[in-house]
């Protein structure tokens, strides 16, 4: 026979452990290692070690006894040893760590399950919200027989076996003490009630399966990846429980022009040479209609403009995100004879100029590689 532990080592406590130390120390290892939770192999031995270990050294004279003989027993001679009663079982220990769940009324109400649908919608459908009606398919109450599962007329009875409590009680005697071990009915299934005549509808199962239509209204401003819960409108709870919730995941498609980033929009207009230079007035095309923009002269490629308020509507709080505009020189690939010698004349009326901006480009140019 392996040679037990020392209680306090297997606690994880020193000797001169309070009380509260003691019971800290257990609840907190009683939790790792509980069948129930833990279901490593060893799991259920080490729980019966750190439960005879704390039996032993939360009572004051065992655990005088204990520091001054150790596992010996003087009062069963040298063949006994300090046992703990397992009288209550795995079940009442698991009921006061976890909230009673060993003892469950199996006919407590149930909350029903909840359920998520994906819902794919158009670049503008997010930004300015819509309205529509989905079909899900969940579970629900059968209204043959109200969701009981008993025929028409009958009502489920009461479990012979485990008297509607949904549990059996198992007792064995074991060289730590006397185990009762609580497992669900083999009777009724756990449920504690027994249905004779089942309902032809729902085949005994109280629910059956339905295509629902739910209407949606989307909010403006909704990003790509944003949920929408609607209460109640998940699967139906057991034995009069509530309704569970629908979660609704929602998809926005890319747009071909537009860009979002949060409640602003982005997007890029080409220019060509002429506007840039001399500056124009252009049509930039927004959310909801047209606006004029002006380009001033000497526009470089890449700068942006703002347009105040043409943006995503504020999905938490009022007004409207911005609307960026990037405009881009379009260089022409295609030109005329003439429209080549147009741009010979202009690059040689302006060569002494740009021949000084690159000179002065350069010398950023050697500067930026000495360091400076």
């Amino acid at each position: 026979m392996a040679e037990k532990r020392d209680y306090y080592e297997v606690l994880g406590v020193g000797r001169d452990a309070s009380e509260d130390d003691i019971k800290k120390a257990y609840r907190k290892l009683a939790r790792q290692y509980h069948p129930d939770v833990n279901k490593a192999e060893d799991a259920e031995a080490k729980f019966k070690e750190v439960k005879e270990a704390y039996d032993v050294l939360s009572d004051s004279q065992s655990r005088a006894r204990y520091d001054q003989y150790g596992h010996i027993d003087p009062n069963q001679g040298m063949g006994g040893g300090f046992s703990g009663d397992f009288s209550g079982g795995l079940g009442d220990i698991f009921d006061m760590f976890f909230g009673g769940g060993g003892r469950r009324d199996p006919n407590a109400p149930q909350r029903g399950n909840d359920l998520q649908y994906t819902m794919t919608i158009e670049f503008k459908e997010a930004v300015f919200g819509k309205e529509t009606d989905i079909t899900i398919p969940r579970t629900e109450s059968c209204d043959t027989c109200g969701g009981s599962g008993a025929k028409p007329g009958t009502k489920p009875q009461t479990c012979g076996v485990c008297h509607g409590s949904g549990q059996q009680e198992v007792v064995q005697n074991t060289p730590f003490g006397r185990m009762v071990n609580r497992r669900a009915c083999s009777n009724c299934n756990g449920s504690g009630k027994i249905i004779k005549e089942r309902c032809s509808t729902c085949h005994g199962n109280g629910k059956v399966k339905k295509q629902r239509k739910i209407h949606v209204r989307i909010p403006a401003g909704v990003d790509d990846g944003a949920q929408l819960r609607m209460t109640g409108e998940g699967e139906s709870g057991l034995r009069g429980g509530p309704a569970g919730d629908l979660y609704i995941v929602i998809r926005v498609k890319s747009h071909e022009f537009f860009e979002r980033e949060g409640d602003d929009i982005y997007c890029e207009v080409p220019l060509t040479f002429a506007q840039a230079a001399l500056g124009d007035e252009i049509e930039i095309p927004t959310l909801t209609e047209k606006v004029k923009l002006k380009i001033p002269a000497g526009t470089q490629t890449g700068t942006f403009f703002r347009l105040k308020g043409k943006g995503v509507p504020r999905l938490r709080g009022h007004g409207q995100g911005d609307q960026h505009v990037k405009v881009v020189v379009v260089t022409p690939t295609k030109l005329s004879d003439e429209q080549k010698e147009l741009l010979r004349q202009f690059s040689s009326l302006d060569g002494e100029r740009a021949l000084e901006q690159d000179h002065s480009f350069f010398d950023k140019v050697k500067k930026a590689f000495r360091g400076d």
